[in-house]
């Protein structure tokens, strides 16, 4: 059986920002299946993309990770937008890629699945029911408040969220998606009303204002911790999943695995595209910055 596996679909991504602009893979199954990659933990990545993108696939086997590709039609191409704080970020979608089936995950076992959907119809209600009756189920829920309008990806409501996330035991949001998702204006309030729908844990992120981590009744505030350069945020957030979830299937607490969460997504953000560096960067930076208290970095 395998420790975590991640659905999503791998995306072909431009990202503009104040100072360049970039072409590159992209998606949560990209930035997290590279973060993992750098961690001991036994993974694979399940995704869809088009013939004509399949050298990202062959870029991440090159790294080590284990691939399961689906067919589909067409590959998901957004373009990242950044304004000069890189906490605000437009979106655009020029092409969409085929959702997951059931059938396709029957065989595919694991101690903790995270989904990573882009968009709201990649990943079903029956999906997540089927995969939690095997195990642990993490949602990354943006791509389920993402509604596309003239290629332009705008922030809505998901009209099935009572439902999925009962069965989820892990649901990851920023601030203002956890404000979609709940309609609470309050963090404390929105990560209470996940759990009165079923949620175990529940995870918040807020940029440079650091992150929060709901579970079994206690509230975990979670640090975030200045880079030494911000080159690019673009997958700070899957790279903190994939230390989040890495620390959990080891046995840390949430504060813990909150911790070194933060950590490795603010050395992220120091080098453009994924997630390069190892646990040894990430202890180390960890223990200079908290023992420091060097704070107001960006996740």
């Amino acid at each position: 059986m395998l420790d975590l596996c991640c659905i999503g679909h791998i995306t072909s991504d431009k990202v503009v920002t104040t100072k360049t602009t970039m072409h590159m893979a992209g998606g949560t199954a990209y930035y997290f299946s590279c973060a993992v990659s750098k961690l001991d933990v036994n993974y694979q990545l399940v995704t869809a993309l088009a013939p004509a993108e399949m050298q990202y696939v062959a870029n991440l086997r090159g790294k080590g990770i284990e691939v399961k590709v689906q067919p589909s039609a067409h590959t998901v191409h957004f373009e990242n937008i950044y304004a000069e704080d890189q906490d605000q970020r437009t979106q655009n979608v020029l092409a969409k890629a085929d959702p997951f089936d059931v059938e396709q995950l029957q065989t595919v076992n694991a101690k903790i699945f995270h989904l990573g959907p882009l968009l709201a119809d990649d990943i079903s209600t029956q999906l997540i029911k089927t995969l939690a009756a095997k195990s642990r189920v993490s949602i990354d829920v943006q791509g389920y408040l993402r509604k596309v309008v003239n290629k332009k990806v705008h922030a809505v409501d998901w009209p099935g969220k009572k439902e999925a996330l009962q069965y989820a035991a892990i649901v990851k949001a920023d601030v203002a998606e956890l404000q979609a998702l709940t309609g609470c204006d309050k963090t404390e309030d929105g990560a209470k009303l996940l759990a009165d729908w079923g949620v175990k844990e529940v995870v918040v992120t807020n940029g440079s204002g650091g992150s929060v981590i709901f579970s079994d009744g206690v509230f975990y505030v979670i640090p975030a911790w200045r880079p030494r350069i911000v080159v690019d945020a673009t997958g700070c957030g899957d790279t903190y999943m994939a230390g989040y979830l890495y620390r959990r299937l080891k046995g840390d607490d949430e504060q813990q695995s909150g911790e070194f969460a933060a950590a490795m997504a603010s050395l992220k953000m120091e080098k453009p595209g994924p997630f390069t560096g190892t646990e040894q960067d990430i202890t180390e930076f960890l223990t200079d910055h908290k023992y420091g208290n060097q704070r107001a970095g960006n996740i």
